[in-house]
């Protein structure tokens, strides 16, 4: 993550979100979401601030996340 937050290789366990988890927002301002899958259920959600060359930790968990569960 901290030196390529946007890879071009996306695996299953690190790449964009999807649908309407694929973006939120940090002080007002609207960005890309990511996942990183670091243990089976863990899971770091982070939004991509292109603009700064910043990545805002979202979401950070030792569980599968229930709002991907669809």
């Amino acid at each position: 993550m901290p030196t390529d937050p946007a890879p071009a290789d996306r695996t299953e366990r690190h790449h964009r979100l999807k649908g309407e988890l694929a973006h939120g927002a940090h002080r007002g301002e609207a960005m890309d979401r990511w996942q990183i899958e670091v243990t089976a259920g863990g899971r770091i959600w982070y939004l991509l601030d292109v603009e700064r060359r910043t990545v805002w930790i979202d979401r950070a968990s030792t569980g599968h996340p229930k709002a991907t569960d669809r």
